[in-house]
């Protein structure tokens, strides 16, 4: 599942964004490149935490900057997730 991770999250980044995927890549800044702001971010968080059912903190939110900030997140919260607790 991790490996469409990438992939996924792109999809949604630019479902939210109205930017063709092809446009949008790991290095992709959310703000300066997509023009994200807070509303359409937490739309983009929303998204990913129902898609895999974990929960991005909130504090978490404004700290991510570039799209492979979001995937390596969603991978570790995906992780920890798969761990029995």
């Amino acid at each position: 599942m991790i490996g469409n991770v990438e992939k996924e999250i792109i999809s949604i980044v630019a479902d939210v964004s109205e930017t063709d995927e092809g446009e949008i890549n790991l290095d992709t800044n959310l703000v300066q490149n997509l023009g994200i702001n807070s509303i359409k971010a937490i739309e983009i968080v929303v998204a990913i935490e129902k898609k895999y059912k974990i929960s991005i903190r909130d504090e978490d939110v404004p700290k991510i900057i570039i799209v492979k900030q979001i995937v390596d997140l969603t991978e570790e919260l995906i992780g920890k997730k798969a761990v029995p607790a």
